[in-house]
C-alpha cells in the first residue's frame, strides 16, 4: 500500500472536471434535436402537470434529456478517478471481467468492483444481472489465484447499512473511498477540486443554454402550435402514432 497523495488527487480532479463541464456544454449545443427528445418523452405526464407556454415545455424536456446525459458524463468521471486513486495506492487496473469495473489486492485479499453513482442505482433485474455477474467473475479469478475473493459494489455517494448483500458487500459513500484509498476523509476531501471553475463552466453552460431554448421554442412553436396554444393531439399523434409509418401489426 502507498500512501495516496494528495496533491496528485488535486491535479486529476481538476484536469478530468473540466473534461466533465466540457462534454456537457457539448452535449446542450450539439447533441439537442426536438424532435428526437419528443420521441423519448411522455405527453401524458406532461399534460397532466398542466404545462400551457411552449418555452415551458421545451424546458421541461430538455431538461429532463440533459439530467440523463449528465448522470452518465458524471458517472463515466467518477469511476474513473477511484479507478485512478486505487491504482495510486493499491496498484489497481480497470477490470476485463464483465460487469465489473475495478480490480485490486489488499491485505492478500482480491477486490472485484463494480462502480456505481450513486447507492440507489438499479432495479430488481439489475440486482440479479450484478449477482451473475459477480458470481462468474469469481469463478474466473479463483481458477487463477488461491487468494479470498471479495465482490464489491461501490457507490460513491449515499448510504446503506446493509453491507453483506450475499454475495458480494455494497459499500457507500465514506466506506467505499476508503476502501479503495485507505483515506477516511478522502470522500470529503475531493468536494473542493471538484467544484473547480464550475461558477464560470456554469455561466458557459447558462448562456447557451439559453439560446438552445429559444431556439427549441420556436421550432416547437412552429410545429405544434395553434395561434399560441399547445396542440396537445398533434403532439401525442407525432410521439405515439403509426399511421405516418410501413409497420402494420396484426395481433
Amino acid at each position: 500500500m502507498k500512501k495516496i497523495n494528495s496533491q496528485q488527487v488535486y491535479e486529476y480532479v481538476e484536469k478530468h472536471i473540466s473534461v466533465f463541464h466540457q462534454r456537457r456544454l457539448d452535449s446542450v449545443q450539439n447533441k439537442v434535436d426536438l424532435f428526437r427528445i419528443l420521441k423519448h418523452k411522455n405527453p401524458y405526464l406532461f399534460k397532466a402537470k398542466n404545462i400551457l407556454t411552449a418555452q415551458d415545455l421545451v424546458k421541461s424536456f430538455l431538461d429532463a434529456f440533459l439530467q440523463s446525459q449528465e448522470e452518465t458524463l458524471f458517472g463515466d468521471f467518477i469511476e474513473g478517478f477511484a479507478i485512478f486513486v486505487c491504482d495510486m495506492v493499491y496498484g489497481a487496473k480497470k477490470s476485463k471481467l464483465t460487469g465489473t469495473d475495478l480490480e485490486f489486492e489488499k491485505n492478500n485479499i482480491v477486490y472485484i468492483v463494480e462502480i456505481k453513482a450513486g447507492w440507489n442505482w438499479g432495479n430488481s433485474s439489475q440486482i440479479k444481472q450484478l449477482r451473475v455477474n459477480f458470481k462468474n467473475a469469481k469463478k474466473i479469478l479463483r481458477a487463477k489465484t488461491s487468494k479470498k475473493v471479495i465482490a464489491v459494489n461501490g457507490c460513491c455517494f449515499g448510504k446503506d447499512n446493509k453491507i453483506d448483500k450475499n454475495g458480494y458487500f455494497k459499500l457507500c459513500g465514506q466506506k467505499f473511498w476508503e476502501l479503495i484509498s485507505g483515506d477516511t476523509n478522502l470522500y470529503l476531501e475531493i468536494i473542493e477540486p471538484i467544484g473547480y471553475k464550475a461558477k464560470q463552466k456554469n455561466e458557459e453552460f447558462i448562456e447557451n443554454y439559453a439560446r438552445v431554448v429559444n431556439k427549441l421554442t420556436l421550432e416547437f412553436s412552429q410545429k405544434f402550435c395553434d395561434d399560441g396554444i399547445i396542440n396537445w393531439q398533434k403532439l401525442t399523434e407525432y410521439n405515439s402514432s403509426f399511421k405516418n409509418t410501413k409497420q402494420n401489426i396484426k395481433l
